[in-house]
């Protein structure tokens, strides 16, 4: 975990707290009682006390991913929520690109535009996961306006395949972080990025978790890089950084002009939004 939402969390005057993807279930959809766990009456119970916790502890929460069976047509979601202080759900999000395994499992949101929205700290977008390797997806985010972007995740050291094990057993470490750093450079944004990690003890190459939890910023990289093994860390993040970068490299302003000759790559058909960069 990132942080975890706990008072140890709130007292430490953090104003969010992340969990992983799949906090709740783990990844096992074979499993007999995967889907009765994914029910959404279940699942509702958890959300409403997870906002109950956010007014209680007055903090953002974003608890990881929740799978959830939707209850008129069957289909099943992994699906992000962003929890106000007050206990109200500001956004939700279902995961877009699937990783290959999820895919006879899940839905996609296929062509549900990525969405940002306000929060006591800025504007805030909300990624999954596998989505972290697709740039069109920040870049939406970031052309309404998007400071931070932050992603469950469930990525473990295992997801490459034999071959490209075989060139580097670390080689996932490899491509997250190098994404990561390359996205909030290329966006000038703030990304959070929470994964699941190993039991305590546990936390060795062979467990196959990947764990790296971090906030990755632009000129810095990553602060409060965690290591293989869950745990709670708390990160102090200057927004500022994120202007300084912008009066740097000017993406975004680039993105917002109008002879900027990727814009067809954020317009939609009957699409009236504008770009609030």
């Amino acid at each position: 975990m990132f942080t975890i939402c706990d008072p140890a969390a709130a007292s430490q005057g953090c104003d969010l707290a992340v969990l992983p993807e799949y906090h709740l279930t783990s990844w096992v959809p074979d499993a007999p009682e995967f889907l009765s766990l994914c029910h959404h009456d279940v699942t509702n119970k958890y959300l409403s006390g997870y906002q109950s916790l956010a007014a209680e502890l007055k903090i953002s929460i974003v608890p990881g991913t929740i799978c959830t069976v939707h209850p008129e047509s069957s289909l099943l979601h992994n699906t992000a929520h962003f929890i106000s202080p007050e206990g109200k759900i500001l956004s939700s999000y279902t995961k877009k690109n699937l990783w290959h395994p999820e895919r006879p499992h899940l839905t996609s949101s296929t062509h549900d535009p990525h969405t940002s929205f306000e929060t006591s700290f800025g504007k805030v977008g909300m990624l999954i996961c596998w989505d972290a390797a697709f740039p069109e997806a920040f870049r939406e985010l970031v052309s309404q306006g998007a400071k931070l972007i932050i992603i469950p995740t469930f990525w473990t050291l295992s997801d490459c395949t034999p071959a490209g094990l075989s060139r580097n057993p670390l080689s996932e470490e490899l491509f997250v972080q190098s994404t990561l750093v390359s996205r909030a450079f290329e966006n000038t944004c703030g990304i959070v990025f929470c994964n699941a990690g190993a039991p305590k003890g546990k936390g060795k190459e062979d467990s196959g978790f990947l764990g790296i939890s971090q906030v990755t910023v632009p000129f810095q990289g990553a602060l409060g890089k965690m290591g293989r093994e869950e745990g709670m860390n708390v990160v102090e993040v200057d927004m500022q950084i994120l202007e300084d970068a912008e009066a740097a490299y000017k993406v975004r302003m680039d993105m917002g002009g109008e002879d900027w000759h990727y814009a067809h790559t954020l317009k939609r058909e009957n699409s009236n939004d504008e770009s609030k960069l």
